[in-house]
């Protein structure tokens, strides 16, 4: 949830954009949840900050045309859907504007040819019909096939499609258009119609005869290419292509722009500045406004764009060739950072790099680097299936991490600044690289490879995880926020756990800051960690007590008289570049005054994305986890209760066949929670009786929704725990999702609650009697409550499980 899942979804979309070849550009809006439309959305994203982010993409990626996907009205459904399509028109019709977005904050100013919008559903209105499904036969597949391939890399999203062969026509809308002979969709073709994409643009914009002859040299390079390219040998093409990057070298640096990589600022895993091989060219990467260009007063931005794009193509057109392949590989997957204060501490790591020859003819290796360091190796011609290898020395200064992390989020956005990278242009600024400075037909040129540490799984084969730069030492809690009782004598088990990134056994010592009330079984605790055994965990055991209200405890590691506050935690799945999420070694502790229902014993069935059984354990409930594939032969005529977590029933086959099971316990007298589902919720025997959910169900994604208590006498808002106003303070997020619209009547509303301007809805808490015993269906969004330490959610909670069933009104 949160954070943690906008990094998966990040790197997913990484993942589609490495199969479908585009570039991936981000804002630095927040996905703060559902939200229903987009002024609601605005309440919590700053349009001007958001729409200067988008200009800054647009002026930096220079577009001539912009298709939006999403309509920017309520069809749409999502409010940051509607926001996204409201922001492609205005960005459309602003990224020239230099009054509004200034040169000096938005970089220079670019006007867009036309604009598009996805139409979903075929209607009179003139549209642009295109072939999806068109065929690549150098590439082997059709378009749309690639393209399901991409979308099935938002797994996290359940994005998974069939591939499609055969024609599949798509089509577009034409919504604005600057040039003059196109107005609308009917005669077009193309989305390019009436779009100089030929080399007579460049032509155009070049003010000196020399630069439009090597333009039109370059282009001629570029045909003698193509007529020798054969794909079992592409050796013909190398000298023409060598031609072509010597011409729109010429070209580029012609255009007043000094060679910086469009890179703003200093580089994070090195103290000083880096350097720019590219080309031959030493040049500071510099931060300006134009998105790291820096320009002269003379400067054709446009120009230097147009010929820098094509240059970068013919450049690893040309390494692809001749053959050349790089590979840096580290020994261990993680670098400790340098500490200046620890002197003796090993923090550095020499590199594996070899560079191989697989072409036909000779290439010269000049000299290779890890990032900014040290250049080693001497200059030597490969010879065709032949290899060189070097052994740079890797430091690092800064930990790699995403980006948009690195300054602390304001609220529903982040801080960070948006340049004009993409994604994986910033991922790859942030990652430990190797530099191999190479020569070829005279051409000399830079290849950049990730230095990775690669391992063979008995299953999968090779994996290779990028090399991350991280902490020395590092100490983190489980949790950042975990219930305790008011009032109450406590005692709890504390787990704090350390990681060594360092190649030699390290002496470690853990303490622990504690609130006022709480004490630990000891002050201090030492372990050794070594690279056999890098990670240890640490028990605490706690006693004590604590007033209502949120407290902090937070925990320490001296390492070299050096304290350490910060741990992470690694997300790694096959389909994504594995990522660590740095956060601070604290945890909330939220007392809460709760009285617990007696002789409780539940069975917890967990749902998805589930903290439920976690906040039982920390209130002490005697709670057992039943995985849903044990349902079926599980007894729970000991339980007082059996709850069951939210989406469980879709993410379990297993739990529905068994579900009947769970029904005759209800029978038989006993008391079944079960959290929110979607769709699935209405199949027959899922629920005792039936429920009817809209195809977009209702939800209120206000969390300061005002709450009406329907059934003030109702055992559950009443025992052991008396629901009042303040339990519906502090709430995140949402109040409730997926509400049923109708339900039948044997089911008795508890609360009713609604968004602004939307009508109420009754189904916030649900409470039936089924044979002996009682049903309580949950939509309240306790599943973002809970791991928040919300109070009221815990009191809740612990009136649903307590075992005193709610009596339904007639």
């Amino acid at each position: 949830l949160g954070e943690a899942l906008g990094v998966i979804r990040t790197e997913e979309l990484l993942a589609a954009r490495r199969i479908d070849g585009g570039r991936q550009f981000f804002t630095r809006a927040f996905d703060f949840g559902f939200s229903k439309n987009a002024e609601e959305t605005l309440q919590h994203w700053p349009k001007d900050t958001i729409m200067g982010d988008v200009v800054k993409v647009v002026r930096a990626f220079r577009p001539q045309v912009i298709v939006a996907v999403f309509s920017g009205t309520p069809r749409d459904g999502h409010g940051h859907h509607q926001v996204s399509g409201i922001l492609a028109r205005e960005a459309y019709d602003a990224s020239g504007d230099t009054v509004r977005f200034p040169v000096a904050a938005y970089g220079n100013p670019w006007t867009v040819s036309k604009f598009y919008r996805r139409v979903r559903v075929s209607d009179d209105s003139p549209t642009t019909k295109m072939n999806v499904g068109e065929y690549d036969p150098l590439v082997g597949r059709s378009y749309s096939e690639i393209a399901s391939d991409s979308r099935s890399q938002h797994k996290s999203q359940g994005f998974g499609v069939l591939q499609q062969k055969g024609a599949f026509i798509d089509q577009i809308g034409l919504e604005a258009s600057r040039v003059t002979e196109i107005k609308n969709s009917a005669s077009e073709k193309s989305i390019f119609d009436g779009v100089d994409t030929t080399w007579a643009r460049l032509r155009a914009i070049s003010p000196r005869r020399d630069v439009q002859n090597a333009l039109d040299s370059a282009n001629m390079s570029f045909l003698q290419a193509r007529q020798l390219y054969r794909p079992d040998d592409p050796t013909p093409t190398i000298a023409p292509l060598a031609q072509a990057v010597r011409l729109l070298r010429i070209a580029r640096d012609s255009a007043g722009v000094r060679p910086a990589r469009l890179l703003a600022g200093e580089n994070p895993l090195s103290k000083s500045r880096l350097l720019d091989y590219r080309g031959g060219d030493v040049a500071e990467r510099t931060a300006s406004a134009s998105g790291g260009q820096t320009f002269k007063p003379e400067a054709n931005a446009e120009l230097w764009n147009a010929a820098n794009v094509n240059l970068q193509r013919a450049e690893r057109a040309l390494v692809l060739a001749s053959g050349i392949a790089v590979e840096a590989l580290a020994p261990r997957a993680t670098l400790p950072l340098v500490e200046t204060t620890k002197r003796t501490v090993p923090d550095t790591m020499g590199i594996n790099v070899a560079v191989y020859n697989r072409g036909k003819l000779p290439v010269e290796f000049v000299s290779a680097n890890v990032n900014i360091g040290k250049q080693v190796g001497s200059a030597a011609v490969i010879a065709p299936d032949s290899a060189i290898r070097a052994t740079p020395i890797a430091q690092a200064f800064y930990p790699t991490a995403q980006w948009w992390r690195k300054t602390p989020r304001n609220d529903t956005w982040f801080t960070a600044t948006v340049d004009s990278r993409d994604d994986a242009e910033r991922q790859q600024d942030n990652a430990v690289m190797a530099h191999v400075k190479m020569e070829v037909a005279g051409v000399p040129l830079t290849i950049d490879a990730p230095v990775v540490n690669r391992v063979a799984d008995p299953v999968k084969g090779e994996l290779k995880n990028p090399l991350g730069a991280v902490p020395g030492i590092v100490i983190g809690l489980e949790r950042g926020t975990e219930y305790i009782r008011a009032n109450v004598p406590v005692t709890r088990k504390l787990n704090v756990k350390i990681l060594s990134a360092y190649p030699a056994a390290e002496s470690v010592y853990v303490s622990l800051v504690l609130p006022k009330g709480l004490t630990a079984d000891s002050a201090t605790r030492m372990r050794v960690l070594t690279p056999q055994a890098p990670g240890a965990v640490v028990t605490f055991n706690l006693k004590g007590m604590l007033p209502q209200g949120r407290a902090q405890l937070g925990a320490l590691a001296m390492h070299e008289a050096v304290s350490a506050a910060t741990g992470y935690y690694t997300i790694n799945y096959d389909h994504i570049t594995t990522q660590r999420m740095y956060a601070p070694s604290g945890m909330w502790l939220e007392a809460v005054p709760v009285k617990l229902p007696l002789r409780a014993h539940v069975a917890y069935v967990p749902g998805v994305g589930d903290a439920g059984i976690e906040a039982l354990q920390q209130l002490d409930v005697n709670v057992d986890r039943i995985e849903p594939s044990a349902v079926a032969n599980t007894d729970f005529s000991k339980y007082t209760a059996v709850v069951v977590g939210p989406r469980a029933y879709a993410s379990s086959d297993a739990l529905v066949a068994a579900n009947p099971r769970l029904l005759d316990y209800v029978k038989k007298g006993g008391s079944m929670i079960v959290q929110y589902g979607q769709q699935e919720m209405m199949r027959p025997g899922i629920m005792p009786y039936p429920i009817q959910l809209a195809r977009t169900a209702e939800r209120v994604t206000d969390e300061l929704a005002e709450v009406t208590v329907l059934s003030p006498l109702a055992t559950t808002l009443n025992t052991p725990n008396k629901i009042g106003p303040d339990d519906w303070k502090g709430w995140v997020q949402e109040r409730a999702t997926y509400m049923p619209s109708t339900f039948d009547r044997n089911y008795l509303p508890l609360l009713q609650m609604n968004d602004p301007g939307e009508a109420p809805n009754k189904a916030g808490l649900l409470v039936a009697h089924y044979g002996k015993g009682t049903y309580t269906y949950v939509t309240l969004a306790l599943f973002r409550q809970l791991p928040s330490g919300v109070p009221g959610a815990a009191r809740i909670l612990m009136n649903l499980i307590s075992t005193t069933p709610a009596a339904p009104t007639p």
